[in-house]
């Protein structure tokens, strides 16, 4: 992976924690990052190219107003005072280099000096199991600290522990496999109507993303949550609200003037509207 760092910027050791989206239903984890860049009103620090992600350009996404700057398929952004570095993607990578994807970001995340990363992203609810539609959101995580995914820290927050990760499944194995640089083909060779809900998880993008961190020994913590397809600002919140937990930190201290406390990205405002009443959620 290539990067052009914006004139006058640079990456900060001061911002260890890096965070950024794995695409899946509903945009969710786009949509949180979205919301920490702008209320932590980050700068753009540089442009990356990937070249198995899908080229794209729009106007600039965080404002205030209209200026006129482009922003491309996959930036870099840094704030000093809440100590974050963020990368944001705005299209899907090529079907098929998920796994070259997964290794160039992992390999760019360490070049910088990052030395833990936060993964963002959905699940469709239809493959959840178990639904308890008594509580709020359930956020799910998977964390580098132990072997299994699991972390007593997360557990105290109240998380789960993503019950389908499994490193001795197959497919987990196979994507470990393919992320170390194995002589595999990154197609399964499987007949799909035998995969179980395991060689799903496996398949989606965060999995490449927290495998390809794991393997670079970079500690790495995904945060996930359920949703279906739709206007999905109350998940974006709520995951961007998780992460601040998992930061030890509150909405409130990015000093926003939107609900609990953030700021309201631009791009939001053309696509959905004022934000919903965070009160009822």
């Amino acid at each position: 992976m290539e990067f052009a760092v914006v004139e006058g910027e640079s990456f900060s050791p001061s911002c260890p924690t890096l965070i950024m989206p794995a695409l899946s239903i509903g945009n969710v984890g786009q949509l949180s990052v979205d919301l920490l860049i702008s209320s932590a009103k980050a700068r753009r620090v540089a442009y990356l190219d990937e070249p198995s992600v899908l080229p794209c350009a729009g106007n600039d996404a965080f404002g205030p107003d209209v200026v006129g700057d482009l922003a491309l398929a996959l930036e870099a952004y840094e704030s000093t005072s809440h100590r974050l570095a963020f990368i944001q993607q705005r299209s899907p990578v090529i079907t098929g280099m998920m796994v070259s994807f997964a290794k160039n970001v992992a390999e760019f995340i360490r070049s910088v000096g990052k030395n833990h990363i936060v993964i963002l992203s959905s699940l469709d609810s239809g493959k959840q199991r178990v639904i308890d539609a008594s509580s709020d959101m359930q956020v799910y995580y998977l964390s580098s600290c132990n072997g299994d995914g699991s972390d007593p820290e997360y557990e105290k927050l109240g998380w789960k522990k993503l019950e389908e990760y499994d490193p001795s499944h197959k497919s987990w194995g196979f994507l470990t496999g393919l992320v170390k640089g194995g002589d595999f083909s990154e197609d399964m060779v499987d007949d799909t109507d035998e995969m179980t809900i395991n060689d799903y998880y496996a398949s989606l993008p965060f999995a490449a993303l927290f495998s390809a961190c794991k393997a670079k020994g970079l500690k790495v913590s995904c945060v996930l949550c359920y949703c279906s397809e739709g206007d999905n600002m109350p998940e974006s919140f709520q995951l961007a609200e998780a992460v601040c937990k998992l930061l030890g930190d509150s909405p409130e201290k990015f000093h926003g003037n939107g609900p609990n406390g953030w700021t309201i990205p631009l791009s939001w405002k053309s696509v959905y509207g004022p934000p919903p009443d965070m009160s009822i959620f």
